[in-house]
C-alpha cells in the first residue's frame, strides 16, 4: 500500500485492473482507432498505428479479445478478411479514449506531435 502523509492508502482494484487490461504501448491507440475512427482490417489498423510488427499488432488484439474489448470476424475468404469491433464492454471505453483526447489535445497542443 502507498504511504501519503502517514495515512496508508489502499489500492484500487479496479484501476489496477483496467491498467492490466489497457496497459501497454499500443493497447489505446489500437482501441482508439478501432473504436473512434472506425478502422476494422488488419492492414488499415497497423498503417494507422505505424511502427508495429505484424506479430505484436497480432499479439495485442488477440489480448484485448482475450479481454473482451474487441470482437474478431474472421468472413473465411480468399485472400482472409478479418474486421474488428470494439465489443459493448469496448464501447463503454469510448468515453475514456475521448477524454484522454481531449486531453491530449489541451496539453500537447504546443509541442510536436510524435
Amino acid at each position: 500500500m502507498a504511504v501519503r502523509q502517514g495515512e496508508l492508502v489502499a489500492r484500487c482494484p479496479y484501476v489496477s485492473k483496467v491498467q492490466a487490461v489497457v496497459g501497454g504501448r499500443w493497447k489505446i491507440e489500437l482501441l482508439y482507432y478501432i473504436g473512434i475512427k472506425g478502422v476494422r482490417r488488419f492492414g488499415a489498423i497497423k498503417r494507422c498505428v505505424g511502427g508495429i510488427s505484424d506479430s505484436t499488432l497480432s499479439k495485442q488484439l488477440r489480448e484485448l479479445e482475450r479481454d473482451g474489448l474487441i470482437s474478431r470476424h474472421d468472413f473465411g475468404e480468399m485472400p482472409p478478411r478479418v474486421e474488428y469491433r470494439l465489443t459493448p464492454r469496448g464501447e463503454g471505453f469510448v468515453p475514456v479514449l475521448e477524454a484522454l483526447r481531449e486531453w491530449g489535445e489541451r496539453e500537447f497542443a504546443e509541442e510536436e506531435p510524435s
